[in-house]
């Protein structure tokens, strides 16, 4: 069964990924920091509060979370993310995006040149939908095809 959803665009782009999804809040600094410390290009969710992503990898995937949560350092994550190659295929939220999310995701594409398409706003049944595995089209105005 194929369901579209149409959010608001952050950060432009097209892309095609497996969805890995949460259903709590992200915290970026817990999950990306044993990637960062210890090297892991898949990274692998090391955020031992968040079961439905923990130990999974996040490199490459389409994250589908409600929001993130955290530290103030959560921008500067996902920019590192991008500039290591570590980064999600693309952030597709739930809600609405916070302003240091918003701004990790741009710099991420304004320093390294690397796309990391986000899309807020595509409402809670998009959590209800979006399972881990199945496939995600992003359009560039902003429409999520789950499959």
């Amino acid at each position: 069964m194929t369901r579209t959803f149409t959010g608001r665009v952050v950060v432009p782009g097209a892309v095609k990924a497996e969805a890995l999804v949460t259903q709590a809040g992200f915290n970026t600094l817990a999950s990306f920091q044993k990637s960062f410390m210890f090297g892991d290009k898949s990274a692998k969710c090391s955020d031992q509060n968040n079961a439905d992503l923990y130990g999974k990898p996040m490199h490459g995937k389409a994250l589908c979370l409600p929001q993130t949560i955290g530290s103030t350092t959560g921008g500067m994550i996902l920019y590192c993310a991008a500039k290591l190659d570590r980064h999600p295929a693309c952030l597709l939220f739930s809600k609405p995006i916070d302003s240091l999310a918003a701004a990790g995701a741009i710099l991420a594409g304004v320093w390294t040149d690397v796309p990391m398409p986000t899309i807020d706003s595509l409402g809670d049944e998009f959590l209800e939908v979006v399972k881990d595995g199945m496939k995600v089209t992003v359009a560039e105005d902003g429409t999520v095809t789950v499959e």
